[in-house]
């Protein structure tokens, strides 16, 4: 029996534990800011706009079948450019721009982890900057900042810095995973699907492309390994991090696609705690998240079979051909033993149902009476349309 590669399977844990984490951060990332704090008295503070949730668009059923032949469409695109005309002047391109987006994404990542350390309370006693250009009387341009926003706009720019002007080994693997690590967590943040029905049709579509193009062609190795920009993550295969042997690496899609479906399973976790909350009469409920939970394990161990069966072979490995049913099977099986499985088919993550996640009570009404009476359900009866959340009430004493 052959010894254990203990140098290779640290480089497996690695990668596995960047990726989990990327999926964790990135979907908490992704639920609704509250607009409106309410203080113990039953009073409304308004909160900066830097608070308020964009209302970004949703990737809908109708548009999730394009993206299989969209993505195809570039990747094909790219290997023709690599096959006929090289990599230097591509992979020049690529660096500076993902070095140039990459402030950006490093900023943003680098303020929602200064916000999360520090707490939201902490954070709203910073002093709070407006900038605002009108146009007869009209904003045409309104921004909104905290002074720990300004400080570490220069530390966004380091690392993009180190990695245009790195030529070969100087781009170290901690560059490019910083620069991956931001880009999977906005992108979590930011991209949102809109039901399980569209979460299930993107991920059964870009199971069959990653099996195409990685089975059935050379092209998406070819590529993988020609391209050198910051859109993967990397781990070095050895215990002391050296990269004498190389590394393992980990495409940002096969952490954004299967992230997308599991931050929409923390999204409808949150989506039953507000709703308990509203219709409940205790005045602690517990944040539950068996939708989220189960997508994330289902995660890890649909990678852990990548790795298994890429080891196994000694071959690339899409890994959409093990991340898409695992995930899938999870949010089915999950909601199956829940007896939910039609209503959470059926449920929307639309704005105006986020809209009402960030909604508070009236503030005129008294605090106490406010959980009490809570709001209407959706379909117009009081009461909890969530009994598995209201189980986990916890009546303060």
């Amino acid at each position: 029996m052959d010894d254990i590669d203990w140098d290779l399977l640290s480089s497996y844990a690695g990668l596995l534990s960047l990726a989990t984490l990327s999926i964790y951060a990135g979907s908490h990332g992704s639920l609704p800011h509250q607009r409106k704090a309410e203080s113990k008295l039953g009073q409304v503070v308004e909160t900066s706009e830097e608070d308020e949730e964009e209302n970004m668009e949703r990737l809908s059923s109708d548009e999730a079948w394009l993206f299989p032949v969209i993505g195809s469409a570039a990747l094909l695109g790219l290997y023709m450019v690599v096959k006929y005309f090289g990599t230097d002047w591509i992979n020049w391109f690529l660096g500076w721009y993902f070095s140039i987006v990459g402030i950006g994404s490093i900023w943003k990542s680098s303020v929602s982890l200064f916000r999360w350390m520090v707490g939201d309370a902490y954070w709203r006693t910073f002093h709070h900057f407006n900038f605002v250009i009108q146009k007869n009387k009209r904003a045409i341009l309104s921004l909104s900042w905290r002074t720990p926003t300004l400080f570490l706009l220069p530390f966004a720019f380091v690392p993009p810095v180190l990695y245009s002007t790195g030529t070969g080994s100087r781009k170290s693997i901690l560059i490019t995973d910083i620069l991956g690590l931001s880009f999977a967590h906005n992108a979590l943040s930011l991209l949102k699907i809109d039901s399980f029905k569209t979460g299930s049709i993107l991920l059964g579509g870009l199971f069959l492309y990653d099996v195409w193009w990685v089975f059935g062609t050379e092209v998406m190795v070819k590529v993988a390994t020609s391209l050198d920009a910051p859109i993967k993550l990397l781990w070095p295969k050895s215990l002391s991090l050296a990269d004498e042997r190389g590394y393992t690496m980990l495409g940002l899609g096969d952490i954004v696609i299967p992230g997308m479906f599991v931050a929409l399973a923390l999204r409808y976790d949150y989506h039953c705690y507000m709703s308990a909350c509203r219709a409940s009469s205790q005045q602690s409920i517990k944040f539950l998240k068996p939708y989220f939970h189960a997508g994330l394990v289902a995660y890890v161990l649909g990678l852990v079979t990548t790795m298994t069966m890429m080891h196994v072979f000694h071959a690339a490995q899409p890994a959409l051909l093990y991340l898409s049913p695992s995930c899938t099977l999870s949010f089915a099986v999950t909601a199956s033993l829940r007896g939910e499985l039609k209503e959470v088919w059926n449920w929307n993550d639309g704005p105006e149902e986020e809209a009402k996640e960030v909604a508070r009570p009236d503030a005129e009404k008294d605090a106490k009476a406010e959980i009490a009476m809570g709001p209407v359900a959706a379909n117009g009866e009081k009461g909890d349309p969530h009994p598995n959340y209201q189980e986990a009430c916890l009546s303060k004493t």
